[in-house]
């Protein structure tokens, strides 16, 4: 039965923490409740949009408009046999909670990616990842309510077309399809991931390989490096490493020796922090938003900012990337 509210306040529900409104705002608990949307109209009729835990949002004023909330919550594994451990998570379930109930079990995949924050259902989305890590290295396919039709639809892993931080959901499906299942196939081998380096020598101080540790480890790095929206609104990182092109690495390298780059495909992937600190604003503050002071990619709120504070420093910071690197940086957010 889903849950119905108007000029709803949506403080807790993005991670920013901005006094904001949606005109309208569903909560629907089963596949079943998103259906019976069809005859909404409220949710049909108008601007809508799909939203999991908040933590990948930035609201620059009131929603005018119908937000729907996905909250299955079900974990179901569907195969106990073999080397792989597959199970269908609802929509609403915490990501860092699954994690831990995979680790507990002893099922490989997901601790590296923990204590991200959101819920299982934006994973997909924007194919989250961290520590060499990405969701779609386990994701198996994607159930999800098609907005348009009001048909529930599956997408294998391959029809995701997943990429770095995209997915086909923020593309040819972005603001039509209510994901509601994502499948997962876990390793019951060890199949441990600690090629950062950071990562890997925390995980030797812990005492070796095992997954109670490589999760340790994550969650102390991820601690000590970013700010807990909790404590300090912030939607993590706000901007995406940007791919340039081989020969404009090369130059840059020139100009600038100690520039880290990582080759990937047939581009080179540069630290999108590295470059924001080299422009002399990591830790810069505008009124009561700003960039955090131990982390670049990190755009925060003090108290008291707006959506529109926000971006209009983060505009500010590619303007400033781009005239002195000549690279333009991507927001890894979605600006609604």
């Amino acid at each position: 039965m889903i849950e119905k509210f108007y000029t709803y306040p949506l403080q807790r529900h993005n991670t920013f923490g901005f006094e904001v409104n949606a005109r309208c705002l569903i909560k629907a608990y089963s596949t079943q409740d998103v259906l019976q949307l069809r005859n909404d109209k409220d949710f049909v009729g108008g601007t809508r949009l799909v939203m999991g835990g908040g933590s990948n949002l930035l609201f620059t004023s009131d929603f005018d408009g119908c937000i729907l909330q996905p909250l299955l919550q079900n974990i179901s594994p569907e195969s106990d046999a073999g080397t792989t451990a597959r199970l269908r998570v609802g929509a609403g379930v915490a990501w860092d909670e699954l994690v831990e109930y995979c680790v507990e079990r002893g099922w490989h995949g997901l601790e590296n990616l923990s204590l991200i924050p959101g819920t299982v259902g934006a994973c997909p989305v924007q194919n989250i990842g961290a520590y060499g890590a990405e969701a779609k290295d386990v994701i198996e396919g994607v159930e999800y309510v098609d907005l348009e039709s009001f048909e529930v639809s599956y997408l294998s892993n391959e029809q995701c077309r997943f990429g770095y931080r995209t997915s086909i959901f923020k593309q040819e499906l972005r603001g039509k399809a209510a994901i509601t299942q994502v499948v997962f196939g876990l390793s019951r081998q060890p199949r441990y991931n600690t090629s950062y380096d950071s990562l890997s020598e925390m995980v030797k101080q812990l005492g070796g390989e095992s997954l109670r540790n490589v999760r340790q480890a994550v969650v102390a790095t991820r601690r000590g490096k970013l700010p807990n929206p909790a404590e300090l609104g912030n939607a993590g990182s706000f901007f995406k490493n940007p791919f340039v092109e081989a020969s404009l690495a090369e130059e840059l390298q020139k100009k600038h020796p100690a520039m880290p780059s990582f080759p990937s495909g047939s581009g080179v992937k540069i630290p999108a922090g590295w470059l924001i600190e080299q422009c002399g604003l990591k830790g810069a503050r505008r009124g009561s938003v700003g960039v955090h002071p131990k982390q670049a990619l990190v755009l925060v709120n003090y108290g008291g900012g707006t959506g529109s504070e926000v971006l209009a420093l983060a505009r500010e910071i590619c303007q400033a990337v781009h005239s002195r690197f000549g690279v333009t940086l991507e927001l890894e957010v979605n600006v609604v």
